[in-house]
């Protein structure tokens, strides 16, 4: 009996005193619920976050991403051209004179080297539009800007050693990249500022489903966008005098030497300057001196290298990348061909190559023909300068299109041009050294009131074609391909007319100007009527299917210029194929029916799984 006794007050000694171990699990227990709530408590909503705050600084940081980029790509262009253009004139200037070439290079012909240069130049972009849209599509936009940049470094890069093999070969890559770098340029700015639109406005659903922009919406940003671009970029003409107003001008001859055998300049002449001395320079440069301007040059052109790759972002998303590529090598290389059926874009090519002929008759025709056959060698600085100050300061007018018709530009700028012409067909004279300072003011005036129209001519010919094609991204790269190559055309002319008398190269390009807005008002008043205009069919992206990769609902480069007639012609043409697909699968399974196999089962379920896959892309 006492025994048991014992036993129970034992029993109720462990009841009263539990051991250490179970309150320690107590007390654990404790701690994870209080560990669980404060993290519930860090990944729950914050008091202090606003989402809608958030993305309105998100899609801030985009529109100043893409400010970035169109500026980049302005002033990266701007240096690749002050460049190049201000070597070559230096290395014309230098190859000209006749004690250069004897004393430098006596047995290398350079004048000869020149010449070929030159025409490697201006006749290579004559075949720009058979390899300009597949070379835009394969490397894409911004890679396809870069690797021009670099094309053009190539060029300073061998006038460190001018020879034939480096000289002519380096001249003809700029020619088979210029129609790449300026329908990419073109293309480029138009994308930033759909871009921009779409980024001001990313709580519209067209815009979040990447749809098709409505009609005229980012009409504004492309006005404002090329407008800055060309004011930019027109500043090339200002740095590309720099090498020939800090270096070469010391070292030319006086204009009685220069101008001793010219008789006459102006509409009386034929070729640049009759007469002009082969001998333009008092003593030649030091090889030290060109190879530091040549050092510079190449460091400036390396910097637009590197602005183009670090600071210009990708013009599409890496899905509309592969969509535009995935519509055939052989669709991308017909279709610019195709796009000339549009009644727009044939109105608009006298104007394509008028914009051609006139930049390039301001800076050779008429900067030597008149400028420097009057004023002399060492005034052609000036003159250019003043025409890139020009071009530069009155492309801001073509800001006053936020407010006025779109015709305003082009109109003005032609008829600053109509009334410049014919006082030049007018304009001719005879050099005298001591009376050519009078006829500074004059020649400074007609050169400013040119880049007034070249201004309001370039900048609004690239915001007509961006209003035009503003909704169609994946055709732009097509439009400005065919804009840049009648350019080219048009370059390859003015290279070829070189010799023409200076009375028929003025009556050539009024004519082409006249003829030019004629067609642009015949183009307003076919869109004024609402007449339908041709776009040809971009065929849909053919993706070789791996997995789910691109079995979405949304189509990332779907075009709205594909008829309804082609959706259901398409539909109708996957249902077909569908059918007789199923139909043979069906066949196969009939055939495997009564097998039991587990090879035969698992054949059954994959027919089974591909049918459902294409039917859910065909609804997609």
């Amino acid at each position: 009996m006492e025994a048991s006794d014992d036993e129970l007050v034992g029993v109720a000694d462990e009841l009263v005193e539990p051991p250490n171990g179970v309150i320690n699990e107590l007390l654990n227990v404790g701690q994870e619920d209080n560990m669980q709530g404060e993290v519930e408590e860090f990944l729950g909503p914050q008091a202090e976050y606003n989402e809608e705050e958030e993305e309105k600084k998100y899609y801030r940081r985009k529109r100043l991403g893409v400010i970035k980029n169109v500026l980049a790509a302005s002033v990266g262009a701007m240096i690749v051209y002050s460049v190049y253009m201000g070597l070559l004139q230096m290395q014309l200037i230098l190859h000209y004179d006749m004690t250069y070439r004897e004393v430098k290079y006596s047995n290398l012909g350079l004048e000869d080297i020149d010449r070929k240069m030159l025409m490697g130049i201006n006749v290579t972009p004559i075949i720009g539009l058979l390899y300009t849209p597949v070379l835009i599509r394969f490397l894409g936009t911004k890679w396809m800007m870069f690797l021009a940049s670099g094309i053009y470094a190539l060029f300073v890069s061998t006038n460190y050693w001018e020879r034939y093999y480096t000289l002519v070969p380096s001249a003809v890559a700029i020619g088979v990249a210029i129609v790449p770098f300026w329908a990419s340029l073109g293309n480029y700015i138009t994308r930033m500022a759909q871009q921009y639109y779409e980024y001001v406005n990313y709580k519209e659903e067209h815009v979040q489903e990447q749809k098709k922009l409505p009609k005229g919406a980012c009409h504004r940003y492309i006005i404002i966008f090329q407008s800055v671009f060309n004011i930019i970029f027109h500043l090339s003409f200002v740095f590309a005098q720099f090498p020939m107003l800090f270096v070469l001008n010391y070292y030319l001859n006086d204009n009685q030497h220069i101008l001793f055998n010219v008789k006459s300049c102006g509409a009386n002449i034929s070729g640049l300057i009759p007469g002009f001395n082969t001998t333009v320079l008092t003593n030649l440069p030091r090889s030290m001196l060109l190879i530091q301007v040549e050092s510079v040059l190449m460091g400036f052109a390396f910097l637009a290298m590197i602005i183009f790759l670090v600071l210009c972002g990708a013009a599409y998303r890496p899905t509309e990348e592969i969509d535009l590529r995935s519509i055939g090598w052989g669709n991308i290389f017909q279709l610019p061909f195709k796009h000339l059926r549009d009644y727009r874009l044939r109105l608009l090519c006298p104007f394509f190559i008028y914009s051609g002929f006139e930049v390039l008759f301001a800076v050779s025709g008429f900067s030597l023909s008149y400028g420097v056959c009057i004023l002399g060698l060492d005034k052609l600085w000036l003159l250019i300068l003043v025409y890139g100050l020009s071009c530069s300061i009155f492309s801001s007018l073509c800001l006053g299109l936020l407010r006025l018709p779109r015709w305003v530009c082009l109109m003005g700028g032609a008829a600053v041009h109509a009334v410049l012409l014919v006082v030049l067909l007018c304009f001719s004279l005879c050099p005298h050294p001591d009376k050519s300072p009078q006829y500074l003011s004059p020649l400074l005036v007609i050169i400013a009131l040119w880049g007034l129209g070249t201004a309001l001519n370039k900048t609004g010919v690239s915001i007509l074609l961006g209003m035009l094609y503003a909704e169609e991204k994946e055709r732009l790269d097509f439009v400005y391909t065919i804009y840049h190559w009648w350019q080219a055309i048009a370059i390859f002319i003015v290279y070829l007319w070189s010799n023409l008398p200076m009375r028929a190269k003025l009556s050539i390009l009024l004519a082409t100007l006249l003829l030019a807005c004629y067609c642009y008002w015949v183009m307003e008043r076919r869109l004024a009527s609402k007449m339908p205009f041709r776009l040809p069919r971009i065929p849909r992206p053919r993706h070789k299917v791996k997995g789910y990769r691109y079995l979405e609902e949304d189509n990332s480069d779907e075009s709205d210029s594909e008829s309804e007639e082609d959706d259901e012609e398409d539909g109708e043409q996957v249902a077909e194929e569908m059918g007789a697909e199923g139909g043979e699968e069906g066949g196969r399974d009939a055939e495997v029916q009564g097998a039991d196999s587990p090879g035969a089962r698992r054949r059954g379920a994959e027919g089974q799984r591909r049918r459902q896959d294409r039917a859910h892309l065909m609804e997609g």
